[in-house]
C-alpha cells in the first residue's frame, strides 16, 4: 500500500480525491439567492458611498471590493441615489454547480456584467461604480441640434491641412 501512494497513479488518485472533497464542500456552501442579494446590496451601497474618493486606476476598485467582503456600509447613501439605482439597474442571481454569480443588468449593459461571485459561503463583489446607471434619458441634447463638423483651413506657408474653426470650410468644399 505504501508503494501505491508513492507511485504516479497513487499521487493522481490522492489529488483527485482531494479535489473531489473540495468540490463537494464548494457545492454545499454555495450562497443562496437571499444571501447574495443582501450582500450585493450592501456592497453596492459601499461602492456608492466610497465613490467620492480619488481613484487612479482599476486596482483601487479591486482593493475596495476586497474590503467590502469584510465590512458593511457605514451609512445609507442618499436615498434618492439608491432609488434611482434600483429603478435603472437589476441584479439577477445565477446558481452554478460549485459557485453562484450575480449579474447587473441595465440599459448600458443589457447583456449584464458580473457584479459578484459567491463561493464557499463568501460573496466576493466585483462591482465598479462606472457600471451603474442612475438615470435614463437621451444621450444627446436633441435631434434639432447641429452636428459639430471638423473644419479645415489652408495656411499660406505650406499646403498642409490643419483642424481649425477659423474659416469654417469643410474638406469637401475646398479642393486643390
Amino acid at each position: 500500500m505504501h508503494e501505491f501512494w508513492h507511485s504516479c497513479l497513487g499521487k493522481l488518485v490522492f489529488l483527485a480525491a482531494f479535489i473531489g472533497v473540495i468540490l463537494i464542500i464548494a457545492a454545499m456552501t454555495v450562497p443562496d439567492e437571499q444571501t447574495m442579494e443582501e450582500e450585493m446590496t450592501d456592497n453596492i451601497r459601499q461602492c456608492i458611498e466610497a465613490n467620492d474618493s480619488i481613484k487612479t486606476d482599476w486596482i483601487d476598485d479591486a482593493v475596495n471590493n476586497v474590503g467590502y467582503i469584510f465590512t458593511t456600509a457605514d451609512s445609507i447613501p442618499d436615498q434618492e441615489l439608491i432609488d434611482n439605482f434600483n429603478q435603472c439597474n437589476e441584479l439577477k442571481y445565477y446558481r452554478h454547480s460549485f459557485y453562484a454569480t450575480t449579474l447587473l443588468h441595465n440599459n448600458f449593459k443589457p447583456e449584464g456584467i458580473r457584479a459578484g461571485i459567491g463561493i464557499f459561503g463568501i460573496v466576493i463583489p466585483t462591482v465598479n461604480f462606472n457600471d451603474f446607471l442612475f438615470r435614463i434619458g437621451p444621450m444627446h441634447k436633441g435631434y434639432e441640434q447641429k452636428i459639430i463638423e471638423s473644419t479645415t483651413t489652408v495656411t499660406n506657408s505650406s499646403d498642409d491641412w490643419s483642424n481649425s474653426s477659423e474659416l469654417g470650410l469643410r474638406e469637401d468644399e475646398y479642393s486643390n
